[in-house]
């Protein structure tokens, strides 16, 4: 089964988190959030992008002053203000990225700060018995602790770093996203040393974007959005459409009376293909996927943070390279190195991260909206003033950007109108594919529509687009088709129509998945 079927109290808590509030800038970024946490449980922290599970893992661990609240250890009142302080009470922490040092050993990173000391230093020899013991405990002993930990795959580094804190024998083991660079094998070795771990008494804090892995290993969750726990459960009670609709921020309710509007902007889907995807995937990161993009054809990518949408986006539009599978533009094959070979085959694509991958800050709005069309043309034959402007005026209009913007530095502009400025940018090369991840994210309204009857109207001139948002609502509006993508897999593809709604998607990226789970044992 996906959880144990435990008692609502098996024991006292070992941690207690208590109405903890964080700012950051007089912004608050947890406000009030409770989190109890039991020992032989691992509970599972969920929430979208910004929810605030990292600010309460870093309140938890002494890496993010508290303003106020109450962290209890034992029942007896602590104040976190560092990670050996937190080490100190039991709780050790493996974090998405694993700090691990790769000039060293592979027992030196996991004794590293707590070596067996004897008469005369530091006792390599004992050392290395611990940390071949704690090799054992993660499934790992075949690994020798005295090769280098570069020599290593990303998977079995993942596992030294699981090693590496369960070496100080935690009460509390703290999970951050930890499955996030391995494929499915992999991922599910790490699964059954937590259930292994909880068995022994140790308390786990799990988070991951994963909801099958969530499923396979937790027993109760809690749920963090807009920085307040909107939500607890047991989870082998919990319906998913419920957990999801919780995530995102709708009432189940609301979510079930949404219906599909199939507005004047959607065309019908053309016969000709743009560009065609074969078994498209890159290990560790996307499964193998098949898809097809027509011209005038707008397709939504649908599903949770860490679905696969984004990295399915960026294998396609060659910002990371796929290993396995092929890419057909206009029926011819071809391998794209790059963005910038992307670019000369005319697919733009904007990134979800616009801060570090679109918007230069430093950089005029009328220099970001020229950028890529002069990398397109070439560093060697600098656009004109005149062709600048001819370029940056056919699109303050049409995306209502102010003329009196056009020569500040665009980082001192609102989010809305910088997507908007990156989108010019993308549209000054005349794309013939135009891959959005979140264009619209974290902008107001007026900018939320303005760039969707941009996208809508590009469709129609024959422009063939994937459209990603967490805003499943924003997803059905505007997509002629939905591929519905979950822990990394395609899982579904949709013809928009009057009966699909935002439901019809929850309950896709919800439903259970055939066969054992992920981590399961039997």
């Amino acid at each position: 089964m996906a959880a144990r079927d435990v008692p609502v109290e098996v024991t006292a808590p070992v941690v207690e988190m208590r109405g903890i509030t964080v700012e950051y800038s007089g912004v608050r970024v947890l406000d009030g959030a409770d989190l109890t946490l039991r020992p032989g449980e691992v509970h599972a922290l969920m929430g979208e992008n910004g929810a605030g599970k990292s600010t309460l893992i870093g309140a938890l661990t002494g890496t993010v002053p508290i303003l106020a609240g109450t962290v209890l250890v034992d029942g007896l009142p602590r104040t976190p203000t560092s990670v050996a302080r937190s080490r100190a009470e039991g709780i050790a922490t493996v974090f998405q990225e694993s700090h691990l040092s790769p000039h060293l050993s592979v027992a030196e990173n996991i004794m590293i700060g707590h070596e067996v000391r004897g008469r005369f230093g530091i006792s390599w020899a004992r050392s290395r018995k611990q940390a071949e013991a704690a090799l054992a405990t993660v499934g790992i002993e075949d690994v020798d602790p005295r090769a280098p930990l570069a020599a290593l795959s990303p998977a079995t580094k993942q596992l030294v770093a699981v090693a590496r804190a369960i070496v100080l024998e935690p009460r509390v083991l703290v999970l951050d996203e930890p499955t996030s660079s391995l494929d499915e094998s992999e991922a599910t070795r790490l699964l059954r040393v937590v259930r292994r771990l909880r068995d022994q008494g140790v308390a786990v804090l799990f988070v991951s974007h994963f909801l099958e892995q969530v499923f396979a290993v937790s027993d109760r969750m809690t749920v963090l959005r807009g920085g307040r726990v909107v939500a607890e459960y047991r989870t082998a009670e919990v319906d998913r459409a419920e957990l999801i609709s919780k995530m995102i921020g709708e009432d189940i309710d609301a979510l079930q009376a949404l219906h599909s509007q199939r507005l004047s902007h959607h065309y019908a889907e053309s016969s000709r293909v743009a560009l065609r995807a074969t078994s498209l995937g890159r290990r560790g990161m996307l499964g193998p996927t098949d898809l097809d993009l027509a011209r005038g054809e707008v397709v939504g990518f649908a599903g949770l943070r860490g679905s696969g949408r984004t990295e399915l986006a960026r294998l396609m539009s060659g910002v990371q390279r796929a290993d396995r599978g092929e890419l057909w533009l206009d029926g011819e094959r071809v391998q794209l190195r790059g963005p910038a070979a992307a670019l000369r085959h005319r697919i733009a694509v904007s990134s979800e991260n616009l801060r570090h991958e679109g918007i230069v800050a430093g950089l005029t709005v009328r220099e970001n909206i020229v950028l890529a069309l002069q990398a397109l043309r070439g560093w060697a034959r600098p656009l004109s003033r005149a062709e600048q402007d001819a370029v940056v005026d056919t699109y303050l209009d049409a995306l209502h950007l102010a003329h009196e913007d056009l020569d500040r530095p665009a980082g001192e502009l609102s989010g809305g109108t910088q997507q908007k400025v990156m989108l010019a940018r993308l549209l000054a090369t005349r794309p013939h594919v135009l891959i959005l991840d979140e264009p619209t994210r974290g902008i107001d309204i007026g900018a939320k529509l303005d760039i969707q009857r941009r996208v809508a109207k590009l469709a129609g001139e024959g422009v063939a687009v994937v459209f990603i948002s967490s805003e499943l609502e924003e997803v059905v509006r505007l997509s002629d088709r939905i591929v519905v993508l979950k822990d990394r897999e395609k899982i579904g593809e949709l013809s928009n129509g009057p009966g699909v709604t935002v439901d019809t998607i929850v309950e896709m990226i919800a439903a259970e998945l055939d066969g054992p789970d992920p981590g399961d044992d039997g």
